[in-house]
């Protein structure tokens, strides 16, 4: 693997100028090659995306269940529907540039490879620059409990490259990689096949949950977001199914928030609200004892806090951030001052702010990647990312 890109690996369990603060939703972060502030991931814009999915599910075990006969036409073709439609729901989110102008199938089209462990050969600096969907994988890349991961190489300076991907900006996703899980310990149905096959895991929910990593997302504390750490129970799905007239049914506001942030539409109007604070105790000496990040530098607000923004008129979860760091500048290390930030919200409307600690069914650990961790990447300006706090009380506060 190319050192200079950074690796990021984001699984699904079963069942279950101005200052830079850290942001909502949770987003994936990369540190610049040369040191400064971490910066979210996501893909470029300009030009279509590659997409392919393996297509060769006949081998043994078998994990997806369709209506069509398997290994037929109709198979690949009730897949591949499935496979349009979990992109649906990210690209028909309103108010993003990543939508059906950016990508629409015609420019970015799926196409299909029968290679065993396509997703897998990328491993070792064996990288391709496709973006995989990957049916047929072997059991060797999973863990207890793992449905399905995504693999997402980030570039962390210009210049770098994967196959024909070239970066242009410090953060772009140059490649991801989704795979499933194929031992024998877990089946897969599409949506038409799931009442048939209730032991199986709903396809749809748990792709459209990977497309989130795909494009830049972590976990979320939110536990009814699609982007929660866990997968619905066998035989169920999320929220709604992807329709021509709501594509993005199966998503929550806490994950269109964290798509508008991160492909922000210039031309839009609608989401332009932000909410900033910190997040500090009630005693300042709580923190004494915390190891310091940098030279010179302390925690001085509490890191890892789950900061949601509830609509105050119809009891909606709006979006969450995790409260943690903020960069004074973009060259700077972060400091851990509590900093949140959620932005993209609906103007003309009033939010209460509900702050708790990641200790009951989300915890620090569910939420994984670097979001957690702002120093994971090996930086010029290294930095210690403190423990989660979980040692406050929740509280709630009204704002505008």
């Amino acid at each position: 693997m190319n050192p200079m890109l950074r690796r990021l690996i984001l699984s699904l369990i079963a069942s279950a100028g101005l200052a830079t603060a850290a942001a909502a939703y949770s987003l994936n972060y990369v540190a610049p090659l040369s040191g400064g502030c971490p910066v979210p991931t996501r893909m470029a814009t300009s030009s279509p995306i590659s997409r392919r999915w393996s297509t060769s599910l006949s081998a043994s075990p078998q994990t997806i269940f369709t209506v069509a006969a398997p290994g037929t036409t109709q198979q690949i073709d009730e897949i591949q529907q499935t496979i349009l439609d979990s992109f649906s729901a990210w690209t028909g989110v309103s108010g993003t540039t990543l939508n059906a102008t950016s990508y629409p199938s015609a420019l970015a089209p799926l196409s299909q490879t029968s290679t065993q462990d396509a997703c897998a050969n990328d491993q070792g600096g064996n990288l391709t620059g496709q973006n995989t969907i990957c049916f047929n994988q072997s059991s060797t890349a999973f863990t207890t409990g793992v449905l399905a991961f995504t693999r997402v190489f980030a570039a962390t300076a210009p210049g770098q490259t994967i196959g024909t991907a070239t970066s242009t900006f410090t953060g772009q996703i140059l490649e991801s990689d989704i795979e499933f899980r194929n031992d024998g310990q877990v089946t897969f149905a599409t949506p038409g096949a799931l009442g048939s096959y209730p032991n199986s895991y709903d396809l749809e929910s748990i792709l459209i949950h990977e497309l989130g990593h795909f494009f830049g997302l972590e976990h979320s504390p939110i536990w009814r977001a699609v982007m929660s750490p866990f997968a619905p129970a066998p035989g169920t799905f999320w929220g709604l199914r992807p329709t021509s007239t709501a594509p993005d049914g199966p998503l929550r506001d806490d994950d269109r928030t964290g798509i508008r942030v991160l492909y922000t539409d210039p031309n839009d109007a609608t989401y332009v609200g932000t909410i900033t604070g910190r997040v500090a105790p009630a005693n300042p000496i709580s923190l004494a004892g915390i190891e310091q990040p940098a030279a010179g530098d302390y925690v001085t607000g509490i890191f890892g806090a789950n900061v949601v923004a509830v609509d105050a008129q119809t009891g909606e979860i709006v979006a969450g951030a995790i409260s943690g760091w903020s960069c004074p500048s973009a060259s700077a290390t972060p400091v851990f001052d509590g900093s949140y930030t959620i932005a993209r919200l609906p103007l003309g409307h009033s939010y209460n702010l509900y702050i708790e600690p990641l200790d009951a069914t989300v915890t620090p650990t569910d939420i994984g990647g670097n979001s957690l961790n702002p120093c994971s990447t090996p930086n010029a300006t290294p930095c210690t990312s403190p423990p989660a706090n979980t040692n406050f009380v929740a509280h709630v506060r009204p704002a505008g």
